[in-house]
C-alpha cells in the first residue's frame, strides 16, 4: 500500500473511531448495560490498535530504508526503532 493510501485507511479509521466513541457516549447516557457499552470500548480499542500497527509498519520500514541509506548512523536508527515498536506492544 503506497503513503497515500495508507494515509486515506488511517483516516477512515479514526473516522470510524470517531463514531464509536459518539455511539459510547449516547449508549452511557442512556443507560445501556455494562456489557454492550464494554464491547463498543473493546471495538475502539482494536481499530486504534490496527492504526498502531499500521504507522508501526511503515516507521519501520522508513527506518530500514534509511538505515540502507545512510548506514553511518545505523545503529542509533535501529534501537529508536526498537525502543518505540517496544513502547507501542506495551
Amino acid at each position: 500500500m503506497n503513503q497515500e493510501d495508507q494515509q486515506k485507511d488511517i483516516i477512515n479509521r479514526i473516522k470510524t473511531i470517531k463514531g464509536h466513541l459518539g455511539g459510547i457516549e449516547k449508549m452511557i447516557e442512556q443507560d445501556k448495560k455494562c456489557e454492550e457499552i464494554l464491547i463498543q470500548i473493546l471495538a475502539v480499542k482494536a481499530a486504534i490498535d490496527k492504526i498502531g500497527t499500521s504507522i508501526i509498519e511503515n516507521y519501520a520500514e522508513k527506518c530500514i530504508l534509511e538505515v540502507i541509506e545512510e548506514p553511518e548512523n545505523a545503529q542509533n536508527r535501529i534501537k529508536d526503532t526498537i525502543k518505540t515498536l517496544i513502547k507501542f506492544s506495551k
